[in-house]
């Protein structure tokens, strides 16, 4: 019986993925493809997977924002390993994740003047940082049923998480991935930006992952919330001083029609605690809510690729925050795969973002954001992307033009 995916964290070795998010690194636990391991001479059934991931990309405000012409460079590399102690050690239930981080860049959303972000591979400052991204501990305390993760994790994947894959059985019925959108708030629902722990400032803390069925599932988390007060969590260590992020969620799956189209839909609850100042205004404490959804619209569309497909997708988040950049978030787009020849690796899709803004922090009410692309698969698991963004209202300033921005990314999984 085919079943979603929706516990993130799975170690997946493949040689050659069929697509790939827009940034990798910020919608799975695990890194790369274990190729750097194999090559090494580590055997998959020893329970090692040692892998990376470098993400590349050249950036063009072509008109308008806040500095047309503007050019910017990012480089990501991520170096991970995640090790199945029950494979090597008899560990029952138990495994480890580490990886890290370094990342040189600069501000390319600040050339378009956006706040919610058309590149999500750039966050705070500063952008010349080495980090431990990840170390975490994860145990099954029942089979199938109930895990805990602890440790330094990206919180981001197991909540909110639209990019969610979508597996079954019968292979040519997947859904890699269900965009390859770079935009921020595609990883990071656009209302929980700037409390939620996440690329590239993660959270230290615990998720709870409680499966009763195949398409079922309750999360909850509790970590160091001091990012909310402006602190780079990445780049310190833990700091549990009264500063909280708490959430929950709880997901399901169906498949729909004839076609078997697989759908799935999330909502979730948040808490920031401590008290948080920001431009001369100061609250104790806010919270809100958030969900998303996504659904295969069509299957086999093109003869020539079985598992050719069109997915939708749909994200809404709402906060009470007085001094979080972003009020309410509205996000929808579609992901079409192997439409084209035989390329089967190949996807294309657009997203629309609309931000309402904190009128405590800008003149202009709020930031739309289109964006376009096309997933072009090279070779191995090497992907190269162009992406087109339109932003007619950039939010840093209210007499902005509107800003047309080009990205070429280069995603390479090793």
């Amino acid at each position: 019986m085919a079943s979603l995916a929706l516990c993130a964290g799975q170690v997946q070795a493949q040689s050659s993925p069929p697509a790939v998010s827009g940034n990798p690194a910020a919608t799975t636990h695990s890194t790369g493809t274990g190729w750097l391991g194999r090559t090494l001479g580590l055997d998959d059934d020893w329970g090692i997977n040692l892998g990376g991931l470098w993400l590349a990309d050249t950036n063009v405000v072509v008109a308008g924002g806040a500095k047309p012409g503007g050019w910017t460079n990012n480089s990501a590399l991520f170096i991970g390993l995640e090790v199945d102690a029950d494979k090597l050690a008899g560990w029952h239930g138990a495994s480890f994740g580490f990886a890290f981080l370094q990342f040189n860049g600069a501000d390319s959303n600040a050339d378009a003047g956006s706040i919610a972000g058309y590149n999500g591979l750039v966050g705070l400052p500063p952008f010349q940082r080495s980090e431990l991204f990840r170390a975490w501990y994860a145990q099954e305390i029942v089979k199938d049923l109930l895990k805990v993760r602890i440790g330094r994790m990206d919180p981001t994947v197991d909540f909110g998480n639209v990019l969610r894959p979508v597996s079954f059985l019968d292979s040519s019925q997947n859904i890699p991935v269900v965009s390859g959108l770079t935009y921020t708030p595609i990883f990071a629902n656009g209302s929980m930006i700037g409390a939620v722990p996440g690329y590239y400032n993660v959270g230290n803390g615990a998720t709870v992952t409680f499966t009763p069925t195949p398409s079922f599932y309750v999360n909850l988390g509790a970590y160091d919330g001091n990012r909310a007060r402006g602190v780079q969590t990445g780049l310190n260590p833990p700091l549990f001083n009264g500063y909280y992020f708490t959430i929950g969620e709880i997901g399901t799956d169906w498949r729909l029609g004839e076609g078997n189209h697989p759908g799935q839909f999330g909502i979730g609850l948040w808490r920031q605690t401590g008290l948080i100042s920001f431009a001369g205004v100061t609250e104790d404490g806010f919270g809100g809510v958030y969900l998303f959804a996504s659904q295969r619209i069509a299957h086999g569309v093109n003869d020539r690729v079985p598992s050719s497909a069109i997915t939708t997708f749909y994200q809404f988040g709402v906060n009470d925050s007085q001094t979080l950049p972003i009020r309410q978030y509205y996000g929808a787009g579609m992901t079409a795969y192997g439409l084209l020849g035989s390329r089967d690796r190949d996807s294309m899709g657009f997203g629309v973002g609309f931000s309402r803004l904190n009128p405590n922090l800008f003149a202009r009410p709020s930031e739309l954001m289109i964006q376009a692309y096309y997933q072009a698969h090279v070779v191995a698991a090497i992907f190269l992307q162009p992406t087109v963004t339109y932003i007619p209202t950039p939010g840093v300033a209210p007499d902005l033009p509107g800003a047309l921005a080009t990205t070429l990314r280069l995603s390479m999984l090793f």
